[in-house]
């Protein structure tokens, strides 16, 4: 690739230029990366010769306890590794809805368009408010979110589902518990190298007034498109320009993702048609819980990763159970933990 970009005649095909500057430069920050890893590792295993030869407890506690946390990386990465899918490296949308259940549900799919912002900020992802639909009193009906960077769909895709909530409601004046259950949507946007056909026949244009305070995130001009792929079923909106012209070229884009992604699930539900068979949607593909009261727990059920602290899980903290649910689709749905897979 260094010698392909060194190539005079390289930039005669920008596209192809772009793609190889792009694929060599993760490939040299995944090398960078390993060669990072590789060296604290060293280095922490030296401190902890040297503080157990010196007898300081000190430095071979600090040193542990960097170990474990190269170890979190470690396992990261390996689960990076494996993302292989044709579109895992691409950037994501993510679309979140309230379940039934109004002001409690709106207020837990706010709860959740906040869990993964903050986890897209945490990874270094950027991320762009496409379209939101506010509740009448507190939260949101729906929103949809662009996530880019690196590996953003490969990390994310198995988010999608059903996610429940259970704790004391604010909006309950007799302090009761309440369920509230919203369900996020993620696929990935197609570049140029993937081809989706639309006839333009089959889907229904929507313009209308945007939602919201306008300012930073959205406008409140009649400026906002819905495009409804009539065949499917399949509806994506944008309102994130004040041009209903540029609005609709992004509604163009989402369509043309989501319509991939339908194809994805497709063949991901043939090749795996007898563990599919085995999955509970009892729930309505529920996939994971989070319980604030009347104990403190939240737990993926696929792979019965578990957290004590759900605090820290809404404020982003989701590589944990991403790993595990990416080595478990990996895996065709088997019990297998990210560090038995080598």
């Amino acid at each position: 690739m260094n010698n392909k970009a060194e190539d005079p005649n390289l930039w005669n095909d920008a596209t192809e230029a772009q793609k190889l500057m792009r694929e060599r430069q993760q490939l040299d920050e995944s090398i960078n990366g390993v060669k990072l890893l590789e060296q604290q590792v060293n280095d922490n295993i030296e401190l902890i010769e040297m503080g157990e030869a010196e007898d300081d407890a000190d430095i071979v506690k600090e040193a542990e306890d960097a170990l474990k946390a190269l170890r979190s990386e470690a396992n990261r990465r390996q689960v990076e590794a494996m993302l292989s899918g044709e579109a895992d490296s691409n950037d994501t949308y993510v679309e979140v809805h309230s379940g039934a259940g109004g002001t409690e549900s709106q207020d837990w799919a706010n709860m959740l368009l906040r869990m993964y912002t903050r986890w897209a900020e945490r990874q270094g992802f950027k991320v762009e408010i496409l379209e939101i639909h506010d509740g009448e009193e507190a939260g949101i009906k729906s929103a949809t979110i662009l996530v880019k960077g690196h590996n953003a769909f490969g990390w994310m895709k198995t988010e999608s589902g059903v996610h429940r909530l259970v704790r004391i409601s604010p909006y309950d004046s007799n302090a009761r518990r309440h369920t509230s259950f919203s369900s996020i949507w993620v696929y990935p946007v197609v570049d140029d190298s993937i081809q989706i056909d639309i006839n333009e026949s089959d889907c229904r244009i929507d313009t209308y007034r945007s939602s919201g305070a306008g300012g930073q995130h959205v406008n409140t001009t009649d400026s906002a498109v819905r495009i409804t792929h009539i065949p499917t079923g399949i509806a994506v909106a944008c309102q994130q320009e004040r041009s209903q012209h540029k609005n609709r070229a992004k509604a163009w884009e989402m369509l043309r993702s989501r319509l991939y992604e339908a194809e994805l699930m497709k063949r991901e539900a043939a090749a795996n048609a007898q563990a599919a068979s085995k999955t509970d949607i009892g729930w309505g593909h529920q996939i994971r819980s989070y319980v604030l009261q009347p104990y403190q727990l939240v737990k993926d059920l696929r792979t019965g990763v578990e957290s004590t602290a759900p605090g820290n899980v809404l404020d982003g903290e989701l590589n944990e159970f991403m790993e595990a649910a990416l080595a478990h689709r990996i895996s065709g749905g088997a019990d297998v933990e990210v560090a038995d897979i080598d």
